[in-house]
């Protein structure tokens, strides 16, 4: 363990709420005589194993530094009593809000309280710290999850995807070594009270997320809450943001950071959090820094698509130009959460680029950095329909290698519509093209369109706005520089690998059939045996397939598979989930599965169909 200011201490505690159920935590905290600040994780994840190795990281060198550090199980996680409660639901923040009164009532704390937490739980803690303002003084969320729709296109690549971990993670028994003889019962009432929220998340648009107290936002650059960080910046006061080019979750390099941000906060130190620009993100090859967002050193610049844009598709006798892509368009769009695998990142977008209709700038005079959210502004046909609008924007070399830079999804009502792009900094050297790539399909993306009829564009009446940043706009600023932690050893966490690892992606065509088949499995999978001797083993695989002129083929399915045993007392469950989701002209169609087993026999199976208008 590195020497940190504070000696520390653990304890698993159980945290009463007013309806006599109480909640499993994990607390770290400095040895001392005074009331110190609480940081809480407040997660549906497992800390007792799925997210073990990451708490045991993070919460001892919080505590290390002087803060109580708290991971919680939400309601019907992990050892946590009651029943599973969908995340972000009013059950969830009721339970968390009597889980910040019960801390701010300990004699340890000061009754100062910061909020932490990562995808679905960084978006939890926003809504948390809005119910109770008074008692939460700053909040830090990474990568905050949003809801299941991509400009009104119903997600493909992650519904079902996160629809499997939902019921998954929840189907999971408490663990014996925690609770005793009683995990048996509370693991069959979890499983009989589960009902995915299938009707809620395909008919329900995006979230408003609140932020009503100083906030530091951390994301990844590509993953899909970068445009909420920065309109987290524009429209919030304090506030401060960190993109940098990290996977999904919460960075090691940023713990110093957030470190600032709680002493500021939460122990009245001037830290200089707020002399630090608005906003700090990895642009190239380097770290700029802006000091208010929007940021007056970057400006819009208009890129007409029949002018300083031009496509050969434009038919002399029709100003239109026809968009009509096959099904498998997409197949090359990469993860839509990056995990920081190797096959996470889009491949050379050349294959893509020939299944859509193309506007190409003249080389570049000089190299042009983007900074924010472009947006592409398209006069269509009028169909009398809605059109699946798919905008790719891409950096061409001279050698015709396409790089992708940012993409956007609009299901577009109106002849004028307005696709808005995902927040982006890139950097585009002299010489490169940029490439404006419009497609009718991204699969599997977002769920095909009901007909392969695509949509007519006027290049004359439609225009791209890109955020260019000045290229002097760093000259006699101050660098930025971020302190690398120390922190404790990882958790020794024996990993047994599979003897035959499976591909992380694979895509098949099937020639004769007309089919596009792509395969998923992360390379996380494999056999755990923890400190504790808790063995777990996972193992997910997803599936799409689709046909290249038939939209209605599309298909999507996500199979997983989680066991936990604890040899020494032979408790041994799996769980098998599976979750299949198709549409037809006019609904969206989902069966999942549910088997559990208990040492090898099934204990238990549910399946659960929903038929959902499109």
């Amino acid at each position: 363990m590195p020497s940190y200011p504070f000696h520390t201490t653990r304890e698993d505690v159980r945290i009463p709420l007013p309806d006599g159920t109480e909640l499993a935590a994990r607390l770290w905290r400095p040895v001392s005589d005074e009331p110190v600040p609480a940081l809480l994780e407040y997660s549906a994840g497992r800390h007792t194993d799925w997210t073990a190795a990451d708490d045991a990281r993070r919460h001892p060198w919080y505590a290390g530094h002087g803060y109580a550090a708290v991971r919680i199980d939400t309601r019907g996680h992990g050892n946590s009593g009651g029943l599973p409660a969908e995340p972000g639901s009013e059950q969830e923040l009721a339970d968390g809000t009597a889980v910040l009164a019960w801390l701010a009532a300990r004699p340890w704390c000061s009754g100062r309280i910061g909020l932490l937490g990562a995808g679905a739980a960084g978006t939890t803690a926003l809504l948390l710290a809005a119910r109770a303002p008074e008692t939460v003084r700053a909040v830090v969320t990474a990568c905050p999850e949003g809801g299941h729709r991509l400009g009104g296109a119903v997600l493909a690549a992650d519904l079902h995807v996160r629809l499997t971990a939902l019921v998954a993670g929840a189907a999971r028994p408490p663990d014996p070594r925690y609770v005793g003889d009683a995990w048996r019962t509370q693991w069959f009432a979890r499983l009989e009270s589960l009902e995915p929220p299938v009707d809620t998340w395909l008919a329900a648009g995006e979230p408003t997320v609140p932020v009503s107290v100083p906030t530091l936002a951390i994301a990844g650059w590509g993953d899909p809450s970068c445009s909420f960080v920065l309109r987290l910046l524009a429209t919030s006061e304090p506030a401060r943001a960190l993109l940098g080019p990290w996977p999904h979750g919460l960075p090691e390099d940023a713990l110093p950071e957030t470190l600032r941000w709680w002493d500021h906060w939460l122990r009245d130190i001037d830290t200089g959090v707020l002399k630090e620009p608005a906003l700090r993100s990895r642009l190239g090859t380097r770290w700029a820094g802006d000091t208010v967002w929007p940021s007056p050193d970057v400006r819009d610049i208009h890129y007409g698509l029949d002018g300083p844009l031009r496509t050969a598709g434009t038919a002399s006798d029709d100003r239109y130009v026809h968009v009509r892509s096959p099904q498998h368009t997409g197949l090359n769009a990469g993860a839509y959460v990056l995990l920081g695998r190797p096959a996470d990142r889009a491949p050379d977008q050349r294959e893509e680029d020939g299944r859509s209709v193309c506007f190409d700038s003249q080389p570049l005079p000089e190299p042009v950095e983007l900074l924010g959210i472009p947006s592409v502004r398209l006069r269509l046909r009028e169909e009398g329909r809605p059109a699946l609008v798919v905008a790719r924007l891409c950096a061409v070399g001279a050698d015709g290698t396409s790089e992708l830079v940012t993409r956007g999804v609009l299901v577009a009502s109106d002849a004028d519509a307005t696709v808005e792009l995902a927040a982006c900094a890139a950097s585009v050297p002299a010489g490169h093209r940029l490439r404006l790539a419009l497609s009718s399909v991204y699969w599997p993306w977002v769920w095909p369109a009901a007909d392969a009829a695509g949509y007519a564009v006027d290049p004359s009446r439609s225009t791209l706005t890109l955020p260019v940043r000045h290229l002097a706009a760093d000259l006699g600023a101050d660098a930025v520089v971020f302190e690398s932690p120390v922190l404790p050893d990882p958790l020794a966490v024996h990993l047994t690998e599979p003897l035959t690892a499976r591909p992380e992606r694979v895509t098949v065509h099937d020639i004769g059939r007309h089919e596009w088949r792509t395969e998923l499995s992360l390379a996380s999978d494999g056999t755990r045996t923890q400190p504790d001797g808790l063995v777990r083993d996972e193992h997910t695989v997803t599936a799409y397939r689709v046909l290249t002129d038939t939209p209605l083929s599309a298909q999507a399915r996500t199979d997983h598979t989680a066991r936990l045993e604890r040899p020494d007392i032979g408790w041994d469950v799996t769980l098998q989930t599976r979750a299949q989701l198709r549409c037809d002209a006019t609904h969206f169609i989902s069966i999942i599965q549910l088997r559990a087993l208990e040492a090898g026999s099934v204990v238990f199976t549910r399946e659960w169909q929903h038929r959902v208008p499109r």
